[in-house]
């Protein structure tokens, strides 16, 4: 097809504000297009004109030449569906540009402004939102990425070098952000491996003896076994709470039970100190978790209902 430079222009200029279709390769398109054709002349089903138009306009949004040419020979006709010769002049436009010569005829026979049909003009507001919600998603996730890796300047002396590689070997076993665990260290013993509390919580992590024994660590002072178990416990309250990075500070200072008895960060200044703390270097509200680990807490519904703005 080599068409004058103006019908070019013109038929370029119709479609330049077409979003891209979703890519489908050849097999796809076909299937779509045989689809369209047995509902359109009721071979082996119901015939069903609006259904076979709706097929149709999706091969031909990606790419298949038949379904475009018929597309405008069915508006052009009114067989089967109303005649608008605008919306046949975008489907012969469409066809010619993907090569037919026949529908570049019929493009200028019909000699009317083309005019976008409804389904290209949803697929436009579609492809619209996907490119909306894709950027929206890249955005979070820079954000999330910068929000988790605030503590890496504070990594700043060999102790909490040396420590920082036991996590880093330690957290993706468990599905923790390192920054999660740096923060949590931090705050409850800042990096002092034979930490004890005057409520003998212990190590690292400052794991009372209950919570040592309930996730195995026999002993607390020893910087790997109380990471793995402060890990294990974070693992396991990131479930409990289904991901949500405050309510899982706030039970990992003062207890699930407390959490679940006040529906939400309990209203203790030494709980909420120590959930700023935490925030200041790793700044993420929500962390992914693991669901076969722990059913979530029973009052996790009302606990996130009170927490509604």
């Amino acid at each position: 097809m080599n068409p004058p430079f103006l019908i070019r222009l013109m038929l370029a200029c119709l479609l330049a504000t077409l979003a891209p279709a979703h890519a489908a390769d050849p097999a796809e398109r076909q299937a779509w297009q045989d689809r369209a054709r047995a509902l359109e002349q009721g071979e082996g089903v119901t015939r069903d004109i609006n259904a076979a138009v709706a097929l149709y306009c999706r091969a031909a949004l990606a790419g298949d030449v038949f379904s475009a040419f018929k597309l405008g020979w069915l508006y052009a006709s009114g067989k089967g569906v109303p005649r608008n010769d605008g919306y046949a002049s975008h489907w012969y436009a469409r066809a010619a540009l993907l090569g037919d010569t026949h529908a570049e005829n019929m493009f200028k026979r019909l000699n009317v402004p083309a005019d976008k049909p409804d389904c290209v003009v949803q697929a436009e507001r579609d492809e619209l939102r996907r490119t909306d919600l894709v950027a929206q998603r890249e955005r979070e996730a820079v954000e999330a990425q910068a929000l988790a890796v605030r503590y890496r300047e504070l990594v700043n002396t060999p102790e909490k070098q040396r420590i920082m590689k036991i996590v880093y070997k330690l957290a993706p076993q468990f599905g923790i952000q390192p920054g999660l665990a740096f923060a949590v260290i931090r705050a409850e013993s800042n990096f002092d491996v034979n930490a004890l509390s005057d409520k003998n919580a212990q190590g690292l992590m400052q794991l009372i003896p209950e919570t040592a024994a309930r996730f195995r660590v026999n002993k607390p002072f020893d910087a790997e076994q109380n990471i793995r178990g402060g890990l294990s416990y974070l693992q396991w309250l990131l479930a409990y709470f289904q991901g949500n990075v405050p309510l899982v500070l706030a039970a990992y200072n003062s207890g699930e039970g407390t959490v679940e008895r006040f529906r939400g960060v309990p209203p203790y200044p030494e709980t909420q100190g120590y959930i700023r703390r935490i925030q200041e270097v790793f700044a993420l509200q929500q962390h992914p978790f693991d669901q076969r680990i722990t059913a979530p807490s029973p009052l996790f519904p009302a606990i996130q209902t009170s927490l509604s703005p």
